[in-house]
């Protein structure tokens, strides 16, 4: 067996499924930015559950798309059970406290390890199975699932484990869990400032206003509001990272090369034929 961790690999249909996921949830973020002023439906208020009902069959796709191209079984998904329940038992320990969320560095270093396409998946499901332990269920809980499967995904596309490793990749993985963190409180922003009655005029959304007035309007909403509860998730990211970041990678890499996800195993039946089987992990 390989010592090397294979991240899963991904495959044609499983872009195109993830493109089409993506496609639909910058949709469902950025289509009151579009909408016209006088159409009456230019907020999120009603988006969730249509936004759930499409999400989920995508899901399955991009789990059903991972196994017919890469051979994946019952150990995948078992791991994908696991850390799933791992990242959402992490969750609480910070809900509430000013971001520090320690979900994020787990998320990040399991997309690095395992891949975008499982990547995806595993934020999207974590996001799910914590929002039912925290009691956190609402419309926002759909834009979560999308938006922490866009974190972990974009740790898979980084660039090879074999082209760094150490405190480079120790180092790039921190970098990148920073921007991440800011960039989920960015995008979750999205979702709430078009809903949130009250703002003063010069942070709130304005249907039908030119594109480039209510992005001001947004960014602007988003320093006055959430800059310090990102800044709290960034830095808590950054700091398990590089404190225990090489520990948790080791782990992972570990199970996966015991898994031996894609590797086949060939053996010779009673009838002298050769036969072959996924290859199941050492005890």
């Amino acid at each position: 067996m390989s010592r090397t961790a294979r991240a899963v690999r991904l495959g044609p249909k499983s872009v195109c499924v993830l493109a089409l996921v993506s496609a639909i949830g910058v949709a469902a973020f950025g289509w009151p930015l579009l909408a016209d002023g006088a159409s009456g439906v230019t907020a999120h208020a009603q988006d969730a559950p249509w936004l759930f009902a499409a999400l989920l069959p995508l899901l399955v796709g991009v789990v059903a798309a991972s196994i017919a191209e890469s051979g994946l079984g019952a150990k995948a998904v078992a791991m994908l059970g696991v850390l799933a329940a791992v990242g959402a038992a992490l969750r609480p320990l910070g809900a509430g406290t000013a971001g520090l969320e320690p979900m994020f560095f787990l998320m990040v270093l399991a997309g690095r390890v395992l891949g975008p396409g499982f990547g995806f998946v595993l934020g999207s499901v974590t996001m799910f199975a914590s929002a039912l332990l925290t009691g956190g269920v609402g419309p926002w809980m759909p834009f979560q699932m999308l938006t922490m499967g866009w974190v972990s995904m974009g740790a898979g596309l980084l660039p090879s484990p074999g082209l760094l490793r150490g405190r480079a990749e120790l180092a790039l993985l921190a970098l990148y869990g920073a921007l991440a963190s800011f960039g989920y409180g960015l995008v979750m922003n999205l979702y709430g400032w078009t809903i949130v009655p009250g703002l003063a005029s010069g942070i709130s959304f304005q249907p039908g206003d030119p594109l480039h007035e209510n992005l001001v309007r947004y960014l602007a909403y988003c320093l006055a509001t959430s800059l310090g509860w990102d800044l709290g998730r960034a830095v808590m990211t950054v700091a398990l990272t590089l404190a225990i970041g090489s520990t948790v990678l080791k782990a992972l890499r570990r199970a996966t090369r015991r898994a031996a996800f894609e590797t086949p195993v060939t053996f010779t039946g009673p009838d002298g034929e050769a036969q072959v089987t996924t290859a199941e992990p050492r005890p």
